[in-house]
């Protein structure tokens, strides 16, 4: 009878733990990058915003959502527990440092130039020799120092780098592929110089993220791609998928 009555007050304890962990918010941020992620007014948006949102509908949890500069964001996840930052790119450097929910997408990385600049180049050997752009705690600047960049300019978000390289300030940037057909597609005088990198974007979550609440998540984007629901809302906005 003691026995009985113990694990009945054990388990009337546990309750309140069981339902303050459950109750928990997850913290999203993210950074300026149509269409993936991105503001309408105060309003966050894109396609793979779409995605975490969907997930978060699906398992029944409360979340946020803040865009803020990239560094910020990436440096927030890492630092705060429930604290999640999409999408970021998943390599051997960051590997360890979170815990990850993919892919949001996988993207393929190339670098660009202003139309009309005096760079001549097809490959990453012919492109070291120019000055290239990229933005703060970005993950392309880990690939142009692994792949022995010489040059490299560091400003403070993408939008900088851009009108930096729209200006001539500096000869290449590295970009998504996904953006620069947005870029062209909008009339914007830019070209293709070669393929820097190709990998998976996902959502970082803080190490010491729940590995349950981690897994339904898991599963949950595991279906939006499954149904199709993935493909549909990158077409929403224009971006058509590889096989």
């Amino acid at each position: 009878m003691r026995k009985l009555l113990l694990m009945i007050a054990t388990g009337l304890f546990s309750l309140p733990l069981l339902s303050s962990v459950h109750a928990e918010t997850v913290h999203f941020t993210t950074e300026e990058y149509p269409p993936f992620n991105y503001r309408e007014g105060k309003m966050p948006v894109g396609a793979t915003t779409e995605q975490v949102e969907k997930i978060m509908a699906d398992i029944g949890v409360d979340y946020t959502i803040t865009v803020m500069p990239w560094a910020r964001a990436y440096n927030q996840a890492l630092a705060e527990p429930m604290t999640c930052v999409f999408a970021t790119a998943h390599n051997e450097e960051r590997d360890l440092l979170f815990k990850w929910v993919q892919p949001l997408l996988t993207d393929r990385n190339i670098l660009i130039k202003h139309s009309g600049s005096k760079v001549v180049a097809t490959t990453i050997d012919e492109a070291r020799k120019y000055l290239v752009g990229t933005w703060r705690d970005d993950y392309t600047e880990t690939i142009l120092r692994r792949n022995d960049f010489p040059r490299i300019d560091v400003g403070s978000d993408f939008k900088a780098a851009l009108k930096k390289l729209m200006s001539d300030r500096i000869d290449l940037m590295p970009i998504s592929e996904f953006y620069f057909d947005k870029l062209k597609k909008e009339g914007n005088a830019v070209e293709k110089v070669t393929l820097l990198s190709q990998q998976p974007m996902g959502i970082a979550c803080h190490k010491d993220f729940p590995a349950e609440l981690l897994n339904r998540m898991q599963a949950a984007l595991n279906a939006l791609v499954a149904d199709g629901t993935q493909k549909q809302i990158f077409l929403k906005y224009g971006l058509h998928l590889g096989d």
